[in-house]
């Protein structure tokens, strides 16, 4: 079949075939007008306003943003819900919080759950915790209901502070609201409850949620670490568990200190038959390492993060100039430190670190001289572990130039800061400093309060030390024992006796806050230094724990200078049977014997030493601190001697003024 031919090309057409057309069409088309686009409807204010802050949150510009808010409030668009989003995503951006929260909050009543939405998860990314549980409860106030983006940020709040009544009232909404059902809602709950350490609420939770995924079973495998309950067995029963589960399970034992089952565990994870592991799990090893001092262990991770590839990632390098330091190896976590291709501040903070939980501090001082021309600048955490090395050991030269560039680089707003530099002045008993930078504080806390009332006290003013414990009531500042401590040593230092009586009493009575050994200490020696040692022996019998060594030292050398040997006998036998590894206890004890004549009874301390192998005490030997104030939050406040001022002239055993032979031969010539 031949194919047919194509058609011809259209011929152009002429003018008349054009004008014999035109004439056949009806009227009707040859008047009609031709056709036009609709005009264009202008844009309402709502959404020019609405685009122009997306245009500044994108851009970042303040300026215009903030004009356009002021052009919303006064067209009555503020609360407007295409407008009111934006302005507080605006703000929450450029780190405007509070802005964000008043234009969100002058909306009242008439703002959705979204615009709050935005201004809690604005307050949970910098960690603001407490002011999402404000937002949260001035949003409930207003008549804002809440949704199932709303609950999850807020019980992660109530979690972080520890805030169990609060996230119980959440509970309680979530079901009235049937939010129920919503995986994310229930987890967050599951979350709060083991964050406020309530395992059977968590437990509650966890059984009756109608279906669990893997973030369910992390959460309550964490839970069940952080208290010791978890092992290899119990994780081989949980269904699913991945490298995530298992790394949960080694964190919760890292916290709960349980060294060797972390080890086990990341072990484990590395056989054939483990589910493998990734650089949290080896950063979670060489924490566990470097606390529990298993350096051939710590070693191996570091083998292991080579091969693996981890050992340039920031995490992992600092984890192992930790270990390496906590495990004594200077010479190996400097050389990581000088081989590091990019050190970070964090890689400088971790050296710093571990200078400092070795007490090296002239190396971290050389260190910190290192870092500042090398282009890295210190920042808060820098700052404050210097200013807590230095305060700890009272070294005033070094901390009054760290005071300086504190100042000039304008870190002095930050309370721990000024906490450290009130603390450090005084331990080096400079307190017209301490009082000025004390003065100074926008925000006095109870640190703050403490470091001051324990340095006066140790020089002797204990009126002051009053004052300021009774300023400090007045201000509505919690009281805790560490406070409790610190006057009543003051009151020790002064000798102020019926004030530290009275104090003691309303402890338990007025603060509601139970006697420790470290209270009992004080009243003993409160007692002793003014010659009360019946009362500080009434105090040591009574007490509901144990003695301490220092304790019964104090009474001791107390008894010595007034005369009162029983006592002194009782409480040396009691030091004894102790069995203490400190001279400076058997030389008190040998004192007390020598004063009193009673050679047989210095024989047997001879006896006993010489059985424990201890060398004969050096004069004037220094007796062990009695106890620690207490931790501020990253130091230990000044230490109190316990037989400070007591002990200051303990006689000489080798110039006794008694019977220099008998002396000589109970400590054999």
């Amino acid at each position: 079949m031949r194919p047919r031919p194509p058609p011809p090309p259209f011929a152009a057409l002429s003018k008349q075939h054009l004008l014999r057309i035109t004439r056949c069409l009806p009227p009707v088309w040859r008047n009609a007008a031709p056709a036009q686009s609709p005009p264009p409807q202008p844009a309402s204010p709502a959404s020019s306003l609405s685009s122009l802050l997306f245009s500044c949150t994108k851009r970042r510009a303040r300026r215009p943003g903030e004009q356009a808010h002021a052009r919303a409030v006064t067209l009555g668009l503020a609360a407007h819900p295409s407008v009111l989003p934006r302005l507080a995503t605006f703000h929450i951006t450029l780190g405007d919080l509070p802005a964000a929260r008043a234009a969100v909050e002058q909306a009242a009543g008439k703002a959705r759950a979204f615009p709050w939405n935005l201004l809690v998860w604005g307050y949970a990314a910098r960690g603001m915790w407490g002011d999402v549980i404000l937002a949260y409860k001035k949003m409930m106030a207003l008549g804002v209901v809440a949704d199932k983006f709303t609950y999850p940020s807020v019980l992660r709040a109530c979690g972080e502070l520890r805030e169990i009544a609060v996230g119980r009232e959440i509970e309680q909404c979530i079901r009235k609201c049937r939010y129920g059902l919503d995986m994310y809602v229930w987890n967050a709950v599951l979350g709060m409850y083991a964050k406020c350490e309530e395992l059977e609420e968590a437990r509650r939770v966890f059984d009756e949620m109608p279906a669990r995924d893997v973030v369910s079973w992390n959460t309550m495998v964490s839970a069940y670490s952080s208290l010791g309950l978890c092992d290899q067995e119990f994780l081989e029963r949980v269904p699913g568990a991945n490298i995530a589960t298992w790394n949960a399970a080694a964190a919760g034992n890292l916290k709960a200190g349980n060294y060797a089952m972390v080890t086990r565990l990341v072990s484990r994870m590395r056989s054939s038959h483990g589910p493998g592991l990734d650089f949290v799990t080896v950063v979670i090893g060489l924490t566990a390492c470097g606390r529990d001092g298993h350096l051939r262990i710590g070693r191996e991770l570091h083998g292991v993060a080579v091969r693996l590839g981890f050992d340039r990632l920031e995490h992992v390098e600092n984890s192992l100039i930790t270990m390496y330091l906590r495990c004594r190896m200077v010479g190996r976590a400097y050389l990581l430190f000088k081989t590091s291709l990019g050190r970070t501040i964090s890689t400088w903070n971790s050296l710093l670190a571990g200078f400092a939980s070795m007490d090296q501090i002239e190396e971290a001082v050389l260190l910190f001289r290192e870092m500042l021309p090398s282009g890295v600048c210190p920042n808060y955490v820098t700052v404050l572990t210097m200013l807590s090395l230095i305060a700890r050991f009272g070294y005033l030269w070094h901390g009054m130039g760290l005071h300086c560039y504190i100042l000039k680089h304008g870190f002095g707003g930050s309370n721990l800061l000024q906490n450290s530099l009130v603390e450090m002045y005084t331990k080096s008993r400079q307190l017209a400093d301490a009082q000025r930078v004390f003065d100074q504080m926008q925000c006095r806390d109870k640190n703050a309060y403490t470091s001051l009332i324990l340095g006066y006290g140790v020089q002797r003013v204990g009126h002051v030390s009053l004052k300021l414990f009774h300023e400090m009531i007045a201000n509505n500042i919690e009281v805790d024992h560490v406070t409790m401590v610190a006057v009543l040593s003051a009151c020790g230092h002064s000798g102020l006796v019926s004030q530290g009586r009275q104090l003691f009493t309303n402890m338990v009575d007025v603060f509601c806050i139970a006697p420790r050994v470290e209270h009992f200490s004080c009243m003993v020696d409160l007692y002793s230094r003014e010659g009360m040692v019946t009362k500080a022996e009434e105090v040591i019998d009574k007490m509901p724990c144990q003695p301490t060594p220092a304790m019964l030292a104090t009474l001791i050398e107390a008894c010595r200078v007034h005369g009162k040997i029983e006592i002194g006998d009782r409480a040396a036998k009691r030091l004894l049977a102790m069995r203490t590894r400190n001279p400076g206890h058997y030389k008190l004890i040998a004192n007390l014997y020598i004063s009193a004549k009673h050679w047989p009874e210095l024989a047997k301390v001879r006896s006993l030493m010489s059985s424990m192998e201890l060398d004969v005490i050096p004069t004037h030997a220094r007796l062990e601190s009695g106890y620690d104030i207490g931790p501020s939050e990253h130091d230990d406040y000044l230490n109190h001697e316990v037989c400070g001022g007591l002990s200051d002239d303990l006689t000489d055993i080798d110039s006794c003024s008694g019977d220099e032979v008998k002396c000589n031969e109970a400590f054999g010539g």
